[in-house]
């Protein structure tokens, strides 16, 4: 997490922008505040993507899909603007470093029954994306929350 910078927006949609989460192919990522002081996530499509009808159409297909995934292992869309100015998408904001950093940054290895629990989660996670009709183009260790929720992310 970062902070945030002057070529950043103060808002997204209904959102306020706190921090910098990350950015990625696709746009930037945001920790953001909602009206009613909910934390989710916000991903800001990248304006050169934006200008383009073809992605737009694509994204908005793909937010429209992800609100339908189900499970508790996937992190829930709540909200979205696919025809604003610069499309984004508001997510549950899942508290927690990612796989990379808890492994090459932390505590190394992980032991074999946390792999394997792992490994249940995540395949949970992808029949439920795939259920929605999405296929997950981005499947790495930085793009893999842990969390310590003893069960699903979801309440």
């Amino acid at each position: 997490m970062g902070p945030l910078t002057a070529e950043d927006p103060p808002h997204v949609g209904p959102y306020r922008l706190i921090a910098r989460l990350g950015a990625g192919g696709m746009g930037r990522v945001y920790l953001a505040r909602s009206e009613g002081g909910h934390t989710v996530a916000v991903k800001v499509v990248q304006t050169e993507f934006a200008q383009h009808a073809e992605f737009r159409s694509r994204f908005a297909r793909e937010v429209t899909a992800a609100k339908r995934v189900g499970g508790g292992w996937t992190a829930a869309a709540l909200d979205a603007d696919t025809d604003a100015e610069t499309p984004w998408v508001a997510t549950q904001c899942i508290p927690g470093p990612d796989l990379h950093a808890v492994v090459a940054e932390q505590h190394g290895p992980l032991p074999e029954r946390s792999v394997r629990v792992l490994a249940n989660r995540l395949a949970l996670a992808l029949r439920a994306v795939h259920e929605a009709g999405l296929v997950h183009h981005d499947l790495k260790p930085s793009n893999v929350l842990i969390t310590v929720v003893p069960r699903s992310v979801r309440s």
